[in-house]
């Protein structure tokens, strides 16, 4: 091989020498280059782990942070392990002293002009003198006081004696079964009451069969078999079947709506699997439904049937898809969104000031209502919502939208843009104080549902729980209507249930 410029003058096994340690530096940094690209593809993957592993960190946050004050949940989490619970803050108009508050009706036992009983007490024993005090002359009550208790709740077995008789004429009659009876002649049945009691401890106290029947015994000193207990849910669902379709009927004349949704874990299968218990309600009426959350369960309730009233609720997206509808979206969720927003953007001014200015909106109209006008004032509102629009304005300049069509947004986003465009459903108790500016009436309604979960975990047959709703909705409406709830179920299973009135402005 001739020489080249760079060997020329170099010995020949110099040159062998330079060459082969060329080559081996060539080969050395041939790998070193494999290495940094190999490493680089590490880095790569180590990134976009470091990348995922942040975002999970941030979703398992979040998760952890949610509590009864910036989100939906119950305040019963709020104690669960790795929980922060929601700050305290003083209530409008300074810190609320425990007890009794001024100005609210007190409760106590009042005297009774008249008694049930009444009972003569007199002095027993000898005088000092030594003559008996039975002889001695009486000068009238001195002193007097009421004792009020529960007379002994003992079974009373009544036997029925239907008399045949033969008139003059040769025609022979036999009484009539007594109107609170329902036995066949030899038969033993269980009275009203008694099935009144079961009805109104498993539906409205949440008592399982099996206890219910043990209560009873204690009460009663005779104990029902669980079957037959169970089974009065089902007798008691078909004798307030009329009632409810009342019920729902008033709640489609209804002018304002407030609807509600939650899991309940019901029939058969694992934890996982859970219907959804919905509920359509009014100060004076309410309707339950199970299903699905799914359109299709909602379709089936009382929505497609809807025209013309205005249905408060949470952000769901399945109440938008009922064009016979207005909305009002509950506000109590959209401060919670809001303080979940302060606690993610902590040096951010805007969600207290957006939160500040709803809550003055809602006091004003409350306000208004309290004083009988059917809108709430302009000038009363003028401030708010400027503070509030003005909040929205610089929300939506300092959340700015994560490019991409599919790409998740920020929830504090999603609420601002929710604020801006639907600005009409978000304030719409401004235009008629007789529409609530929050959904609570519905999750009243709802709360007894987790209490029940609670107590008895899944309830077994999907059946069962219809049966349980619907009697709880008719009963709910009747103390809604002051009704006494056990009076209402004694009365239904009788035969003759308590029908909510029409109202003079349907």
């Amino acid at each position: 091989m001739p020489d080249t410029p760079e060997t020329s003058g170099v010995p020949g096994d110099d040159v062998a020498a330079l060459r082969a340690e060329n080559g081996r530096l060539r080969e050395a940094v041939e790998r070193l280059r494999m290495l940094l690209v190999d490493k680089d593809a590490q880095i790569a993957e180590l990134k976009a782990r470091n990348a995922e592993l942040e975002e999970r960190v941030a979703r398992l946050e979040r998760l952890i942070s949610r509590n009864s004050g910036n989100s939906s949940m119950p305040p019963s989490t709020d104690d669960l392990p790795g929980k922060k619970p929601p700050e305290r803050k003083p209530r409008r108009g300074g810190a609320r002293k425990p007890g009794k508050q001024p100005g609210s009706p007190g409760a106590y036992l009042a005297w009774n002009d008249r008694p049930d009983k009444m009972a003569d007490v007199f002095p027993e024993g000898s005088c000092s003198c030594g003559k008996d005090l039975a002889d001695a002359a009486d000068l009238g009550v001195r002193y007097s006081h009421q004792v009020t208790d529960l007379p002994d709740a003992r079974a009373v077995t009544t036997q029925y004696d239907r008399h045949e008789v033969e008139c003059a004429c040769g025609r022979v009659h036999v009484a009539d079964t007594p109107p609170e009876t329902a036995g066949a002649p030899g038969t033993v049945t269980y009275g009203l009451n008694f099935q009144a009691w079961c009805v109104f401890l498993m539906v409205m106290h949440h008592v399982p069969v099996e206890r219910c029947a043990d209560i009873i015994e204690s009460m009663a000193g005779t104990r029902p078999s669980d079957g037959w207990v169970h089974k009065l849910l089902e007798r008691a669902a078909r004798a307030v079947a009329a009632a409810n379709k009342a019920i729902r009927a008033l709640i489609l004349l209804a002018r304002v709506v407030c609807g509600d949704e939650t899991p309940l874990r019901a029939g058969p299968g694992p934890k996982s699997r859970k219907k959804y218990l919905q509920v359509a309600c009014t100060s004076l009426l309410t309707c339950y439904f199970l299903g699905d959350r799914d359109l299709a369960s909602f379709k089936g309730f009382v929505y497609s049937d809807l025209y013309g009233a205005v249905v408060v609720h949470d952000r769901y997206q399945n109440y938008d898809a009922f064009p016979g509808i207005s909305h009002q979206l509950c506000c109590q969720h959209l401060l919670r969104d809001l303080e979940d927003a302060a606690e993610s953007y902590p040096e951010a001014i805007w969600p207290g000031q957006t939160a500040d200015a709803l809550r003055g909106l809602i006091h004003a109209a409350n306000v208004a209502r309290d004083r009988g006008m059917s809108t709430v004032p302009g000038q009363t509102t003028a401030e708010h919502l400027k503070l509030f629009r003005h909040g929205v304005r610089v929300g939506l300049s300092q959340v700015r939208r994560v490019p991409g069509a599919k790409t998740r947004q920020p929830p504090a986003r999603t609420l601002l843009e929710c604020l801006r465009d639907r600005e009409a459903d978000v304030l719409r108790f401004l235009t008629d104080t007789a529409i609530p500016p929050t959904s609570n009436q519905a999750e009243r309604d709802l709360r007894p549902s987790k209490t029940q979960q609670k107590i008895s975990g899944r309830l077994r047959s999907e059946k069962a729980t219809r049966d349980r709703y619907a009697i709880r909705g008719y009963a709910s409406t009747a103390v809604k209507h002051g009704i006494a709830v056990f009076t209402a179920i004694r009365d239904a299973l009788a035969g003759n249930p308590w029908i909510p009135p029409i109202p003079a402005d349907a």
